[in-house]
């Protein structure tokens, strides 16, 4: 009843093959095999924003098909926490942005009860938030217990030379070609978090498509400046 309100389209690109794993390897295997896994029980995803972890959701998502739900909690924050009910009768249920409604007693209340859900069930919960469980700011002790025992991974974010490479992977799986000094030139001229720029990198590939143009610099840049003009 209540998953019917639930956003649960998934991000076309959000699967695990476009993710740019580098510095996250373990926690990408350990999501990747967590559809086959028998024992373990989800997994506590932390770090700063624009690190991938709506990604990695969505991707474990992905791999169970509809087995899994997905609760954007940074969109649902104004809901009912009612809509948590029933959920734990999926195989894996992933809560992206926990932070955006702890606190709040009656989000936390329903955050518990479906915790009890999926491990009675023996099924899989799988959380994202900017902090460990530990500092995440819950209140409700039984409630930061529960989740704590989760395995816990902390999203590193990715320098210079990485963010270079995740472009050039992300446009690889959009069949582009992304030339070094292309993808150096986006990074001097775009804001440095990959959500930007990943964002950046699908505009230009549309335009590029409508262009039948390559991704040189002198085609982005005259892009870019037609999009400082709208702006």
């Amino acid at each position: 009843m209540s998953q019917l309100v639930l956003p649960l389209r998934l991000a076309d690109h959000a699967v695990f093959d476009t993710y740019f794993a580098v510095g996250n390897e373990q926690v990408v295997d350990y999501l990747a095999s967590l559809a086959d896994a028998v024992t373990d029980h989800g997994a506590w995803l932390w770090g700063a924003s624009a690190t991938g972890k709506t990604h990695l959701l969505q991707a474990t998502c992905e791999r169970f098909g509809d087995r899994a739900v997905y609760v954007p909690l940074r969109e649902l924050a104004d809901a009912a926490p009612e809509l948590l009910e029933g959920l734990g009768s999926r195989e894996l249920v992933c809560i992206d942005d926990i932070d955006h409604v702890v606190g709040d007693t009656a989000w936390e209340k329903g955050l518990f009860n479906l915790c009890n859900d999926v491990l009675a069930a023996n099924h899989h919960l799988v959380v994202a938030a900017s902090s460990s469980a530990r500092e995440c700011g819950i209140v409700l002790p039984d409630l930061q217990s529960r989740l704590q025992r989760l395995p816990a991974f902390h999203i590193h974010p990715l320098d210079d030379p990485q963010r270079v490479s995740a472009l050039q992977h992300r446009a690889k799986h959009r069949g582009l070609a992304l030339p070094d000094e292309t993808a150096h030139y986006l990074l001097s001229r775009s804001r440095r978090d990959m959500a930007s720029l990943y964002d950046l990198l699908d505009k230009l590939d549309l335009e590029a498509l409508r262009a039948q143009r390559k991704l040189t610099i002198p085609f982005v840049r005259e892009v870019l400046e037609r999009f400082s003009k709208r702006d």
